[in-house]
């Protein structure tokens, strides 16, 4: 029988699971430790997901290291293919397809789901997420020989994912609600700029409207959109957003906002429980980006190895992955309501500044060869969040 009592045990094997395990290890080399994984343990880059088609990467490329040397780096057990039925915070007890496993401390990085759209029509179910290295396995063999793609969801992934298929050959037609692409973190002069600098590139939009149908038809799928219009394509992607996954935390009754509330430490409602990752809303903030885990995962090691710290979040610019439109974002603040964008355009790009009432700097926008400008900017933003 497998040992079933551990001092730290992670659930979630994605980069936060990894990243805490390795810094925890940093400190501490001798507590037992165990992570349990619902795939393979294998560990990989899931931002690389969503630029690795015109490299042609396949998914034994994208694997950095088997499950094998984790166990051996980590000096830890690892679980694979299990999955977590119930927490039990009282026992400090899990359930799983593998048996219950007694805990000292427990941290949830289970990460976060593709938003499930209501679609309708009789091909609905063809539509694919990608999420995770198993689902890029899928998508790459159904995607031989399809040429026309739609993306669904001219968010930061589906804008990735599409401009990662136009430059493997295929045509691609981005569709969704809103009015410009990236409209969630864009000013609106920045987001058409975008849509008509993609668009020369070959992007076909469909925004201001939805997928309503889709059906089958002779040699590929028909979309039926929200205003009738129809569109004829070979594959369909989904990228409409994450949901946190927090079902399980719900269930064993801890505190759940859009992510697993949890605080500066990461700690969760329930006693010697903590969360990370995209599953987490730390604070009021649930901020799904390479940055924010790995500040969250050195912050979290220290707590768990008996060090209380406070998690701070620093300036983290995003850098979006569509080579056709460079484009860096650091967003203003949440709580930045009185603030304005100042925006300037040239031969070089756009740079759009956010600066409160008296012209601090809180957020910024860069494109194109402005980006060589992101550095000296970054340096200019206060914390996204302090200690």
């Amino acid at each position: 029988m497998p040992q079933s009592e551990y001092d730290l045990v992670i659930v979630g094997s994605g980069l936060a699971g990894y990243t805490l395990a390795r810094e925890y290890r940093k400190l501490n080399k001798t507590s037992s430790l165990l992570l349990i994984s619902r795939d393979d343990g294998v560990f990989y880059s899931k931002p690389m997901l969503s630029n690795a088609l015109a490299g042609n990467k396949t998914p034994e490329q994208l694997v950095m290291k088997p499950v094998e040397k984790m166990r051996e780096e980590l000096a830890a057990d690892i679980r694979v293919e299990t999955d977590i039925t119930a927490i039990d915070p009282q026992a400090h007890r899990l359930a799983s397809s593998q048996g219950e496993v007694t805990y000292g401390q427990l941290v949830l990085g289970v990460g976060a789901t593709p938003r499930q759209l209501p679609l309708q029509g009789e091909a609905a179910d063809e539509v694919i997420s990608v999420n995770d290295l198993t689902a890029y396995r899928t998508f790459r063999q159904q995607l031989e020989g399809k040429q026309q793609i739609a993306v669904i969801g001219p968010g930061l992934v589906g804008c990735e994912f599409a401009n990662d298929l136009l430059r493997s050959g295929h045509r691609v037609q981005v569709i969704g609600p809103d009015p410009y692409p990236l409209s969630l973190l864009l000013p609106e002069a920045v987001g058409q700029h975008m849509q008509q600098v993609l668009g020369n590139k070959g992007f076909e939009w469909y925004l201001e409207r939805t997928v309503a149908r889709i059906d089958r038809q002779e040699g590929g799928l028909r979309l039926t959109l929200s205003d009738s219009t129809e569109l004829q394509s070979d594959f369909i992607l989904s990228a409409a957003g994450l949901v946190p996954n927090t079902e399980l935390a719900e269930a064993a009754g801890l505190k759940v906002n859009r992510g697993i509330a949890v605080d500066r430490r990461l700690a969760t409602s329930a006693p010697d429980i903590y969360a990370l990752g995209d599953c987490a809303e730390v604070d009021g903030l649930w901020l799904p980006y390479v940055m924010p885990i790995m500040n969250a995962a050195r912050a979290l090691a220290k707590t768990l190895a008996g060090e209380p710290t406070d998690l701070v979040y620093p300036p983290m610019p995003v850098v979006v992955k569509t080579p056709d439109f460079p484009l860096v974002i650091s967003p203003p603040p949440k709580a930045a309501g009185d603030g304005h964008w100042q925006i300037d355009r040239d031969d070089d790009g756009m740079r759009a500044l956010f600066v409160d009432a008296d012209e601090r700097l809180l957020g910024f926008i860069l494109t194109e060869d402005k980006l060589k400008e992101k550095q000296s900017l970054a340096k200019q933003l206060p914390n996204v969040l302090d200690s």
